[in-house]
């Protein structure tokens, strides 16, 4: 696993500190799309057998080809995200609070297709293996002044009282039809919606794993 840590120099500055760290544990077998029924409510989290990472809302399977890649924000050591990265692609996964039996992800869906449209991006919909989601084209400028075109693919998953919000990119945004590392990421992954009341919509928080699920190089 690699956090990335965001702290500030005396100037305000913004700097990044990567401390990686392994997280121990089999990873799950070769994906198999058709035999997935995840993403988990974490009370209905079958006995598969499978190890994960406890990040508070998001437990997340450790998953052969893809690293567990958190940011963290070194004044309030809060997880500001999550994002299993490959050397295909990767996903970055967010949970939100929601209605029971509601319909979050078909609320908020024209709402991410109006923000990338403000940004001169575009968004169109497709139907895909968790329903309709959103495939997104972007142009961002690179660190040496040069602009690119950057797709992404946006996949929504209501469950019980939440919502999974999985942004997929690189070969997993321009191949959708394609199963890879990142489909058993999202299948496995277990939501801790907790007790407390909150807005539909609110983030659902993101904490540092357990010290015993960590254990570093060398030791």
């Amino acid at each position: 696993m690699k956090f990335r840590r965001k702290s500030s120099e005396p100037s305000g500055a913004p700097v990044d500190e990567d401390v990686d760290q392994a997280i121990g544990g089999a990873a799950p077998g070769e994906p198999d799309q058709s035999a997935a029924t995840g993403p988990w409510d974490v009370d209905d989290l079958p006995d598969d057998g499978i190890e994960r990472v406890d990040l508070g809302s998001l437990l997340l399977a450790n998953v052969d080809g893809l690293e567990i890649r958190l940011q963290v924000d070194e004044s309030t050591n809060e997880v500001q995200s999550v994002v299993l990265a490959g050397a295909e692609g990767a996903v970055e996964l967010r949970a939100f609070a929601a209605p029971r039996n509601g319909d979050l992800w078909s609320e908020i869906r024209p709402r991410i297709a109006a923000e990338y449209a403000q940004r001169g991006g575009t968004a169109s919909e497709r139907e895909g293996f968790y329903g309709t989601e959103l495939v997104c084209q972007l142009t961002v400028r690179g660190e040496d002044g040069r602009t690119a075109t950057q797709p992404s693919r946006v996949v929504g998953i209501n469950g019980g009282r939440w919502m999974l919000r999985a942004t997929l990119l690189g070969r997993a945004a321009l191949e959708p039809d394609q199963v890879g590392p990142w489909d058993e990421a999202i299948a496995t992954t277990a939501v801790r919606r907790g007790a407390v009341a909150m807005p539909s919509g609110a983030d659902l928080p993101l904490t540092l794993p357990p010290a015993d699920q960590l254990t570093r190089p060398g030791a």
